[in-house]
Protein backbone atom coordinates (compact mmCIF):
# COMPACT_ATOMS: atom_id res chain seq x y z
CA UNK A 1 0.00 0.00 0.00
CA UNK A 2 1.32 3.40 -0.94
CA UNK A 3 1.76 6.08 1.70
CA UNK A 4 3.11 9.76 1.35
CA UNK A 5 6.17 10.34 2.45
CA UNK A 6 4.49 13.05 4.58
CA UNK A 7 1.05 13.08 6.76
CA UNK A 8 1.05 16.18 8.52
CA UNK A 9 -1.51 16.43 11.03
CA UNK A 10 -2.89 19.54 12.88
CA UNK A 11 -5.63 21.10 15.01
CA UNK A 12 -7.23 24.15 12.90
CA UNK A 13 -9.27 26.55 15.51
CA UNK A 14 -13.20 27.39 15.22
CA UNK A 15 -14.73 30.31 15.95
CA UNK A 16 -17.02 28.68 19.14
CA UNK A 17 -13.30 27.55 20.56
CA UNK A 18 -13.62 24.14 19.17
CA UNK A 19 -10.75 22.63 16.89
CA UNK A 20 -10.49 20.69 13.78
CA UNK A 21 -8.17 17.62 13.64
CA UNK A 22 -7.13 17.66 10.18
CA UNK A 23 -4.63 15.75 7.88
CA UNK A 24 -2.60 16.81 4.85
CA UNK A 25 -0.15 14.87 2.85
CA UNK A 26 1.09 18.19 1.23
CA UNK A 27 1.84 19.68 -1.66
CA UNK A 28 5.28 19.31 -3.66
CA UNK A 29 5.61 22.07 -5.66
CA UNK A 30 3.86 20.96 -8.49
CA UNK A 31 0.53 22.66 -8.03
CA UNK A 32 -1.55 19.02 -6.47
CA UNK A 33 -5.25 19.42 -6.67
CA UNK A 34 -6.97 19.44 -3.47
CA UNK A 35 -8.73 16.65 -2.70
CA UNK A 36 -10.86 16.77 1.02
CA UNK A 37 -11.57 13.29 1.93
CA UNK A 38 -15.01 12.74 3.97
CA UNK A 39 -14.61 9.40 6.21
CA UNK A 40 -17.97 7.33 7.05
CA UNK A 41 -19.36 6.59 10.25
CA UNK A 42 -18.45 5.58 12.54
CA UNK A 43 -14.33 6.24 10.84
CA UNK A 44 -11.71 8.85 12.02
CA UNK A 45 -10.96 11.09 9.15
CA UNK A 46 -7.24 9.53 7.88
CA UNK A 47 -7.26 10.31 4.18
CA UNK A 48 -7.78 6.90 2.19
CA UNK A 49 -4.15 5.09 1.81
CA UNK A 50 -5.61 2.56 -0.73
CA UNK A 51 -5.95 5.47 -3.21
CA UNK A 52 -1.92 7.27 -2.71
CA UNK A 53 -0.44 5.93 -5.41
CA UNK A 54 -3.56 6.68 -7.88
CA UNK A 55 -4.02 10.52 -6.31
CA UNK A 56 0.01 10.54 -6.66
CA UNK A 57 -0.06 9.27 -10.26
CA UNK A 58 -2.95 12.24 -10.53
CA UNK A 59 -1.25 14.67 -9.12
CA UNK A 60 -3.76 15.08 -6.16
CA UNK A 61 -3.37 16.13 -2.84
CA UNK A 62 -5.32 14.33 -0.10
CA UNK A 63 -7.32 16.91 2.99
CA UNK A 64 -8.98 15.33 5.65
CA UNK A 65 -10.29 15.61 9.51
CA UNK A 66 -12.26 13.90 11.65
CA UNK A 67 -15.72 15.56 11.98
CA UNK A 68 -16.66 16.62 15.01
CA UNK A 69 -17.19 14.20 18.13
CA UNK A 70 -14.68 11.72 16.15
CA UNK A 71 -10.62 11.53 17.05
CA UNK A 72 -9.17 15.08 17.58
CA UNK A 73 -12.19 17.47 16.69
CA UNK A 74 -14.11 18.85 19.42
CA UNK A 75 -17.81 17.83 19.22
CA UNK A 76 -20.72 19.51 18.52
CA UNK A 77 -23.71 18.44 19.40
CA UNK A 78 -26.65 19.15 16.72
CA UNK A 79 -24.18 19.66 14.10
CA UNK A 80 -26.44 19.39 10.75
CA UNK A 81 -24.73 17.99 7.17
CA UNK A 82 -24.48 21.16 6.09
CA UNK A 83 -22.01 22.59 8.71
CA UNK A 84 -19.79 20.01 6.97
CA UNK A 85 -18.87 22.82 4.09
CA UNK A 86 -18.11 25.72 7.05
CA UNK A 87 -15.43 23.06 8.38
CA UNK A 88 -13.83 22.21 4.80
CA UNK A 89 -13.61 26.27 4.16
CA UNK A 90 -12.38 26.99 7.43
CA UNK A 91 -9.28 24.52 7.14
CA UNK A 92 -9.14 24.71 3.56
CA UNK A 93 -8.24 28.53 4.73
CA UNK A 94 -5.58 27.39 7.40
CA UNK A 95 -3.93 25.46 4.50
CA UNK A 96 -4.30 28.15 2.33
CA UNK A 97 -6.28 26.68 -0.34
CA UNK A 98 -8.56 28.39 -2.66
CA UNK A 99 -10.11 25.68 -4.99
CA UNK A 100 -10.76 21.95 -4.23
CA UNK A 101 -12.26 18.77 -4.85
CA UNK A 102 -14.63 16.80 -2.64
CA UNK A 103 -14.62 13.32 -1.89
CA UNK A 104 -16.79 11.10 0.60
CA UNK A 105 -18.19 7.28 1.06
CA UNK A 106 -20.99 6.04 2.78
CA UNK A 107 -21.78 8.51 5.68
CA UNK A 108 -19.05 10.73 4.07
CA UNK A 109 -20.64 11.42 0.84
CA UNK A 110 -23.84 13.69 2.22
CA UNK A 111 -20.69 15.84 3.81
CA UNK A 112 -19.36 15.83 0.23
CA UNK A 113 -22.06 17.05 -1.47
CA UNK A 114 -22.62 19.91 1.18
CA UNK A 115 -19.37 21.84 0.04
CA UNK A 116 -20.27 21.47 -3.73
CA UNK A 117 -23.90 22.85 -2.69
CA UNK A 118 -22.84 25.71 -0.42
CA UNK A 119 -19.30 26.52 -1.55
CA UNK A 120 -19.90 26.13 -5.58
CA UNK A 121 -16.91 29.11 -5.98
CA UNK A 122 -14.30 26.97 -4.50
CA UNK A 123 -15.37 23.10 -5.27
CA UNK A 124 -14.41 22.07 -8.53
CA UNK A 125 -16.23 18.65 -8.38
CA UNK A 126 -17.95 16.13 -5.95
CA UNK A 127 -17.56 12.23 -6.18
CA UNK A 128 -19.75 10.70 -3.94
CA UNK A 129 -19.39 6.80 -3.41
CA UNK A 130 -22.29 4.85 -1.74
CA UNK A 131 -23.85 7.79 0.36
CA UNK A 132 -27.47 8.70 1.29
CA UNK A 133 -30.09 10.73 0.10
CA UNK A 134 -31.89 12.76 2.52
CA UNK A 135 -34.48 11.49 4.69
CA UNK A 136 -38.05 11.87 3.62
CA UNK A 137 -37.15 12.70 0.00
CA UNK A 138 -39.94 13.06 -2.32
CA UNK A 139 -40.78 9.38 -3.92
CA UNK A 140 -37.98 7.49 -2.20
CA UNK A 141 -38.46 4.37 -0.11
CA UNK A 142 -35.52 5.43 2.22
CA UNK A 143 -35.67 2.31 4.37
CA UNK A 144 -36.20 -0.16 1.30
CA UNK A 145 -33.43 -2.60 0.70
CA UNK A 146 -31.66 -1.64 4.37
CA UNK A 147 -30.21 -4.26 6.34
CA UNK A 148 -32.65 -4.89 9.56
CA UNK A 149 -29.68 -3.46 11.77
CA UNK A 150 -29.49 -0.53 9.63
CA UNK A 151 -33.00 0.27 9.84
CA UNK A 152 -32.98 -0.21 13.81
CA UNK A 153 -30.16 2.32 14.06
CA UNK A 154 -31.44 5.03 11.74
CA UNK A 155 -35.13 4.21 13.22
CA UNK A 156 -33.89 5.20 17.00
CA UNK A 157 -32.17 8.66 15.11
CA UNK A 158 -35.87 9.50 13.62
CA UNK A 159 -36.63 9.57 17.22
CA UNK A 160 -34.67 11.79 18.65
CA UNK A 161 -31.58 12.23 20.42
CA UNK A 162 -32.25 10.80 23.68
CA UNK A 163 -33.65 7.45 22.02
CA UNK A 164 -30.74 7.12 19.84
CA UNK A 165 -28.33 7.50 22.59
CA UNK A 166 -29.98 4.47 24.52
CA UNK A 167 -29.81 2.43 20.91
CA UNK A 168 -26.57 3.27 21.05
CA UNK A 169 -25.66 2.46 24.18
CA UNK A 170 -27.59 -1.50 24.03
CA UNK A 171 -26.14 -4.74 23.26
CA UNK A 172 -28.27 -4.54 19.97
CA UNK A 173 -25.63 -5.99 17.40
CA UNK A 174 -24.70 -4.30 14.05
CA UNK A 175 -24.75 -6.17 10.88
CA UNK A 176 -23.86 -4.46 7.68
CA UNK A 177 -24.87 -8.15 6.11
CA UNK A 178 -21.26 -7.46 3.95
CA UNK A 179 -21.47 -9.12 0.58
CA UNK A 180 -18.57 -12.01 -0.57
CA UNK A 181 -17.63 -9.00 -2.70
CA UNK A 182 -17.29 -6.66 0.21
CA UNK A 183 -15.18 -9.18 2.67
CA UNK A 184 -12.52 -9.92 -0.47
CA UNK A 185 -12.29 -5.78 -0.69
CA UNK A 186 -11.78 -5.53 3.81
CA UNK A 187 -9.00 -8.66 3.13
CA UNK A 188 -7.16 -6.79 0.47
CA UNK A 189 -5.96 -3.02 0.25
CA UNK A 190 -9.02 -1.99 1.85
CA UNK A 191 -8.23 -3.65 5.09
CA UNK A 192 -7.15 0.03 6.01
CA UNK A 193 -11.36 0.70 6.99
CA UNK A 194 -9.70 -1.30 10.24
CA UNK A 195 -7.40 1.31 11.06
CA UNK A 196 -10.14 4.00 10.81
CA UNK A 197 -12.89 2.14 12.44
CA UNK A 198 -11.38 0.88 15.19
CA UNK A 199 -9.82 4.12 16.63
CA UNK A 200 -13.61 5.71 16.00
CA UNK A 201 -15.53 2.94 17.78
CA UNK A 202 -13.25 2.92 21.03
CA UNK A 203 -13.19 6.94 21.57
CA UNK A 204 -16.86 6.24 22.47
CA UNK A 205 -20.62 6.57 20.30
CA UNK A 206 -20.42 10.11 19.93
CA UNK A 207 -19.71 10.80 16.70
CA UNK A 208 -21.95 8.15 15.55
CA UNK A 209 -24.94 9.53 17.49
CA UNK A 210 -24.72 12.84 15.84
CA UNK A 211 -24.17 11.46 12.28
CA UNK A 212 -27.11 9.54 12.27
CA UNK A 213 -29.25 12.57 13.37
CA UNK A 214 -27.90 14.77 10.94
CA UNK A 215 -28.94 11.76 8.35
CA UNK A 216 -32.33 12.08 9.22
CA UNK A 217 -33.17 15.70 10.21
CA UNK A 218 -32.90 18.53 7.46
CA UNK A 219 -29.52 18.45 5.87
CA UNK A 220 -29.17 22.59 5.41
CA UNK A 221 -29.12 22.31 2.17
CA UNK A 222 -30.46 21.14 -1.28
CA UNK A 223 -28.81 18.23 -3.05
CA UNK A 224 -30.78 20.33 -6.35
CA UNK A 225 -28.59 23.19 -5.73
CA UNK A 226 -25.22 21.37 -6.30
CA UNK A 227 -24.39 22.76 -9.58
CA UNK A 228 -20.74 21.40 -9.91
CA UNK A 229 -20.19 18.46 -11.36
CA UNK A 230 -21.01 15.32 -9.74
CA UNK A 231 -19.58 11.48 -9.75
CA UNK A 232 -22.27 9.11 -7.91
CA UNK A 233 -21.19 5.48 -7.12
CA UNK A 234 -23.08 3.07 -5.75
CA UNK A 235 -22.75 -1.30 -5.32
CA UNK A 236 -25.97 -2.74 -7.31
CA UNK A 237 -25.93 -4.81 -3.84
CA UNK A 238 -25.50 -2.32 -0.94
CA UNK A 239 -27.51 -3.35 2.22
CA UNK A 240 -25.79 -0.26 4.26
CA UNK A 241 -26.80 2.17 2.05
CA UNK A 242 -29.39 0.96 -0.78
CA UNK A 243 -28.28 1.70 -4.46
CA UNK A 244 -31.82 3.72 -4.85
CA UNK A 245 -30.37 6.56 -2.70
CA UNK A 246 -27.76 7.41 -5.25
CA UNK A 247 -30.44 6.82 -7.85
CA UNK A 248 -32.68 9.73 -6.29
CA UNK A 249 -29.39 11.88 -5.93
CA UNK A 250 -28.51 11.31 -9.68
CA UNK A 251 -32.05 13.04 -10.58
CA UNK A 252 -32.25 15.84 -8.70
CA UNK A 253 -28.23 16.74 -8.90
CA UNK A 254 -28.21 19.31 -11.73
CA UNK A 255 -24.50 18.11 -13.29
CA UNK A 256 -24.43 14.07 -11.80
CA UNK A 257 -23.44 11.48 -13.44
CA UNK A 258 -24.07 8.28 -11.96
CA UNK A 259 -22.30 4.91 -12.16
CA UNK A 260 -24.00 1.63 -10.41
CA UNK A 261 -22.38 -1.91 -10.21
CA UNK A 262 -24.38 -4.45 -10.26
CA UNK A 263 -22.27 -7.06 -8.57
CA UNK A 264 -20.69 -4.62 -6.02
CA UNK A 265 -21.83 -4.02 -2.18
CA UNK A 266 -21.22 -0.92 0.22
CA UNK A 267 -17.36 -1.39 -0.20
CA UNK A 268 -16.27 -3.39 -2.78
CA UNK A 269 -18.00 -0.51 -4.74
CA UNK A 270 -14.57 1.32 -3.64
CA UNK A 271 -12.68 -0.44 -6.24
CA UNK A 272 -13.90 2.05 -9.00
CA UNK A 273 -12.57 4.67 -6.70
CA UNK A 274 -9.07 5.15 -9.15
CA UNK A 275 -11.60 5.61 -11.64
CA UNK A 276 -13.41 7.76 -10.01
CA UNK A 277 -10.24 10.15 -9.43
CA UNK A 278 -9.37 10.49 -12.83
CA UNK A 279 -12.98 11.44 -13.84
CA UNK A 280 -12.29 14.44 -11.00
CA UNK A 281 -8.76 15.20 -12.35
CA UNK A 282 -10.07 15.43 -15.84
Amino acid sequence: MSRPAVLSERAVPLPDGGTLHVYDTGDDGTGRLPVVWHHGTPNIGAPPAPLFAAADRLGLRWVSYDRPGYGGSTRRPGRDVASAAADVARLADALGLDRYATVGHSGGAPHALASGALHPDRVVAVVAVAGLAPYGAAGLDWFAGMTPSGQASLRAATQGRAVKERHAASDTDYDPEFTPADLATLAGPWAWLDEVVGPAVRGGPDGLVDDDLAYVTPWGFDPAGVTVPVLLLHGGRDRVVPASHSRWLAGVCPAAELRITDDDGHLSVLGGAPAALEWLRR
